[in-house]
Parts: C-alpha cells; sequence; structure tokens
C-alpha cells in the first residue's frame, strides 16, 4: 500500500506518462544512480557503490528487455546496453569510478538523443493534430 504523497505522485506520474516520458524517466534514474555510486566510491561507501549500481543494472536490463529487435537500431542499442552493464559489473568488482564515469556519458547522450526525438515528433503530432 502506498502511504507516502510522493509515492502517490510517482506512481500517478508512471501511469499517465507517455512511452517516451517513461523512457526519460528510465534514463533520469539511471543517471541519478550512476552519480551516487560514484560519491559511493568518492567517500568509500562501498555499500552505496553496490546498491547504486544495481539499481542502474535493473534499469539498463529494462531498456534491453523492451527493445523492439525487429529494428536494426535496436539490435545497436541492445550492444551499447550490454556494454554498459559490463561496464558497471567491471566498476563494482574493482570499485572504481572511471567505469561508471564512462556509463554515465553513453547514458546521457543517449537521454539527449530520445530527448530530442521525442521532441521532434511531439511537434509532428501537434502539426498534424
Amino acid at each position: 500500500m502506498i502511504t507516502s504523497p510522493y509515492d502517490k505522485y510517482r506512481q500517478s506520474s508512471v501511469k499517465t506518462s507517455s512511452p517516451a516520458q517513461l523512457l526519460l524517466m528510465l534514463y533520469d534514474g539511471a543517471i541519478r544512480f550512476c552519480k551516487a555510486a560514484i560519491e559511493g566510491v568518492d567517500s568509500v561507501d562501498y555499500t552505496k557503490v553496490n546498491t547504486s549500481l544495481g539499481k542502474v543494472q535493473t534499469i539498463v536490463t529494462e531498456l534491453i528487455t523492451t527493445l523492439d529487435r525487429s529494428y536494426e537500431v535496436s539490435n545497436q542499442l541492445y550492444s551499447l546496453y550490454e556494454y554498459i552493464n559490463h561496464l558497471l559489473i567491471q566498476a563494482n568488482i574493482k570499485k572504481k569510478k572511471e567505469p561508471i564515469e564512462e556509463a554515465v556519458g553513453y547514458l546521457l547522450e543517449l537521454r539527449q538523443t530520445f530527448a530530442q526525438a521525442a521532441a521532434m515528433t511531439a511537434g509532428q503530432d501537434l502539426q498534424n493534430g
């Protein structure tokens, strides 16, 4: 049962968001947890590193499982997501922030690309509607 007003708002926003907005939320979460993992490495809080990287890996796994593999670009994204997962595993094993920084760089680029595509699509919908 959801009791926190924030949790109720978050659940409502997920239920009412478009697929593009949901995708951006996933990227935002992955980026936020990567940054938390970097903070954990810097402060030698390995529990925080492990927990944060586990959350990023869960998000990346969700991104992988929702790909429509009938498009060539999806196969390329699959490879990139797999590489990001590899970086996160290496970062967690070695407790190094460089692989996390590389992963967050890819996630930021992907988020920006999808945000631009969503904006262009929304503009077309407005023009066609």
